[in-house]
């Protein structure tokens, strides 16, 4: 392998790292980050929400961008954004705190969609092997800094306003590392063509919006508050925080070898199915038996929600024949799919209030699983997304 080839893998993996820890590394803060900002529970809530808004929102602008500067050098300018939204989220009060987590999520939106398209334009002839490296990086920097963000505190002393400061050095690694992808003749961009029309029309560009849409609500939920439960079951802080770490730890190996093994099949069904089962058995695990084997319940749903993401994305790589295609579904499927996503964090704080418990929330989110069963059951059925001579009935 050349020095090039070297380069490209290195920063095209730490970049990947990069996706989640702006996120994952609320979750474990949250009680300190409301007391020392004055927040209620939606509040806190509502961190998690206005940064996945962001995602959904924000991500249409990626293949806009992608034409006009290529692929490259929008995922060096998303990791800079990154860093900067970091920094800044700790600066000041509540406003600042929004307005640092929705700069740090918009890049991430951007990068979310471009990275399909990155697969497909530099590993065209190992895209379910890439799928599962750049899934498997995205949940490894999101159990990292769900399992690192305390003892890093303790450590430094600098409190969780230092600490998302800190979380933006591996940004800048990144961009560092992906420089000179940026620096060469950018490649997509240009007056290419433009596929969003058949993409929208396509019916399979739907089921695999509303399978992403889903199974990043139920994650997501779990993301933001799982801590909070085992809180408030009698867990300490950083125990609560090695249990998200835990599910998140697992998923590494799951997003890993569940593309390469679907990947290899016509339909990726079974597979969803199978998926979505074991997220359900972690969501009544926490739901019923929250402290009897906690660590089995974040194993059964990191192995669930882990293969659910993997599986998503895969099925965006595939469909599509070209870069630009994938980059029009990535933007649809992943936009649309995170504005469904951001009401989970929020709802969850709305009926825990209501509630007083977690009951009905965790039920919430079963249902929501019901529906993501049946999304996946459409999504993950052979088909292909743009071609001429596609069958009326596909599109």
């Amino acid at each position: 392998m050349s020095f090039r080839s070297v380069l490209l893998l290195a920063g095209f993996v730490l970049a990947a790292l990069n996706l989640r820890p702006a996120i994952a590394g609320v979750s474990p803060l949250l009680d300190e980050i409301m007391d020392d900002v004055g927040l209620t529970p939606a509040g806190g809530g509502a961190i998690t929400t206005v940064m996945v808004v962001c995602l959904g929102l924000f991500g249409p602008v990626t293949p806009l961008l992608a034409r006009r500067f290529g692929l490259d050098r929008t995922l060096l300018a998303g990791l800079l954004v990154i860093a900067t939204g970091l920094t800044l989220r700790g600066l000041g009060g509540a406003p600042v705190l929004y307005l640092g987590s929705a700069l740090a999520a918009t890049a991430i939106a951007v990068m979310n969609v471009s990275m399909p398209g990155i697969v497909k334009q530099h590993f065209p002839t190992k895209v379910n092997l890439m799928t599962g490296v750049y899934v498997s990086m995205v949940v490894a920097g999101a159990a990292a800094s769900s399992a690192l963000v305390i003892p890093l505190e303790h450590a430094t002393g600098y409190g969780w306003r230092g600490v998302s400061a800190l979380l933006a050095v591996p940004a800048l690694l990144a961009a560092l590392l992906w420089l000179p992808q940026a620096v060469r003749r950018p490649e997509g961009a240009g007056n290419g063509p433009r596929p969003f029309g058949a993409v929208l029309r396509s019916r399979v560009t739907w089921y695999v919006t509303a399978l992403m849409g889903l199974q990043s609500l139920t994650f997501y939920v779990m993301l933001a508050w799982l801590p909070t439960i085992y809180l408030e079951a009698g867990l300490a802080a950083d125990q609560a925080g090695y249990l998200l770490s835990l599910t998140n730890l697992v998923q590494v190996g799951t997003s890993l070898a569940v593309p390469v093994l679907a990947g290899r099949r016509a339909s990726q069904v079974p597979y969803v199915m199978a998926a979505c089962v074991l997220t359900v058995a972690g969501y009544l695990g926490v739901l019923l038996a929250p402290m009897t084997v906690p660590w089995l319940w974040m194993v059964v749903l990191g192995i669930g929600q882990g293969a659910s993401f993997a599986l998503a994305l895969l099925i965006i790589a595939l469909r599509p024949a070209n870069p630009a295609e994938v980059t029009a579904l990535s933007a649809v499927a992943q936009s649309v799919g995170y504005v469904i996503a951001a009401l989970g964090p929020l709802l969850f704080g709305l009926l825990r209030q209501a509630s007083g418990g977690w009951t009905v929330p965790l039920v919430t989110g079963l249902v929501m699983l019901g529906a993501q069963l049946v999304a996946g059951w459409f999504a993950g059925r052979p088909a292909v997304l743009v071609k001429a001579s596609l069958d009326p009935c596909e599109r």
